[in-house]
């Protein structure tokens, strides 16, 4: 007996699982701004006219405005490196090792920075789980001991990582967190989700390459989840995996850094995908029904098949396009920056869904409630 068969079976002996929350959502990201500098910069790699044009109209359609990176833009537009310290210089992009030191140098930073703004103070010593997400860099000892020592956490704290996942792994941080909750409900958890996504820039030309590019940016976000009846209380968990998209979304570590390959495909599949199980997704309800939707905005036309498949109203997405528009993609670290959105105007006992899309192609979902 495992997962929720185990927290059931406590129920039936006499003692009901206990419900989780996030209490508290706390967001970090670099201090530099590189989306107009990227779109220059980008936009200098195409040898005709007809391309240069295409993709700044394509940067336009992304409703990007700002995205955030550890590596300050460079003030030279059309010069020999995209950053001011000449970590993509053209024609000698780094090694995937080159990108590893600086994650290894600015990841643990950002975490700290999100979870200072989680204010746990003396509460530090209460957090008895760490769990950390992160694809886009690994190191050891990693950023889960880095925090345990700057944080003052209990030493024996009960650590996680979960790599390489995607833009849904928040969501299965959440379910761990969850589940640890339901089976000891005096644990407090803290969940970190960091990527630095500007680590994994390819020189390439390709327009499709070129416009996965365009959406990601850096940043981290931090909860904690109890027992504790404060914040979004986590109803239901459901995983979707649509069929014959596997080649979709693809990200895999080679020699000069991580590479991603994202399908024109994927809105349609997801489009598809949602149409098929939103009834398994939303436990029998009506989107109607849905007060709140966090959806993960993997780009513009991602929100757009979101909406098309679920009926929605042109409002409905409004925190995730505000989020998009604000910071761009930042994989598993971006659903949470929605949430935090969210909660900061939620009502009492409206009922909510938050989604994430990633490798499978898989949605991960999860039913919520405002305490």
């Amino acid at each position: 007996m495992h997962g929720d068969d185990a927290c059931r079976g406590s129920a039936a002996e006499g003692r009901p699982p206990a419900t989780a929350y996030i209490n508290r959502i706390a967001t970090a990201v670099p201090p530099h701004d590189v989306h107009s500098s990227f779109v220059r910069f980008a936009s200098t790699l195409f040898g005709d006219e007809r391309s240069r044009v295409l993709f700044g109209r394509m940067a336009d359609k992304a409703q990007i405005s700002h995205r955030f990176s550890v590596l300050a833009p460079s003030a030279e537009v059309g010069g020999a490196s995209i950053d001011a310290g000449r970590f993509y210089l053209r024609g000698g992009f780094p090694t995937t090792a080159d990108r590893m030191r600086l994650y290894e140098k600015h990841a643990p930073e950002l975490a700290a920075q999100a979870v200072a703004g989680l204010d746990l103070g003396s509460a530090a010593r209460r957090i008895t789980h760490v769990i950390v997400t992160s694809c886009t860099g690994f190191s050891a000892p990693g950023i889960d001991l880095e925090l345990v020592e700057r944080f003052g956490l209990d030493p024996s704290v009960e650590r996680t990582m979960i790599g390489f996942m995607g833009c849904y792994a928040a969501i299965n941080a959440l379910k761990l967190a969850r589940h640890i909750v339901r089976s000891a409900p005096e644990a407090r958890v803290l969940v970190v989700n960091v990527e630095l996504c500007t680590l994994h820039l390819q020189e390439a030309v390709a327009m499709d390459q070129m416009l996965s590019f365009l959406l990601f940016g850096d940043g981290c976000a931090a909860a904690v989840v109890s027992a504790e009846p404060k914040g979004l209380a986590l109803d239901r968990l459901h995983a979707v995996v649509v069929p014959g998209t596997r080649e979709l979304i693809t990200w895999n570590i080679r020699d000069l850094g991580f590479e991603m390959f994202l399908s024109g495909r994927v809105p349609g599949a997801i489009d598809r995908g949602l149409k098929a199980a939103a009834g398994a997704i939303l436990d029998g309800a009506a989107p109607g029904e849905i007060d709140l939707w966090a959806v993960h905005p993997g780009g513009r036309s991602v929100l757009d098949a979101v909406e098309h498949a679920l009926d929605l109203g042109p409002l409905a997405l409004g925190a995730s396009r505000d989020v998009l528009a604000r910071f761009g993609n930042m994989s598993s670290a971006t659903i949470m920056f929605v949430l935090q959105s969210i909660v900061a105007d939620a009502r009492p006992g409206m009922r909510g869904c938050a989604m994430s899309f990633g490798p499978g192609l898989t949605a991960e979902t999860v039913l919520f409630h405002t305490a």
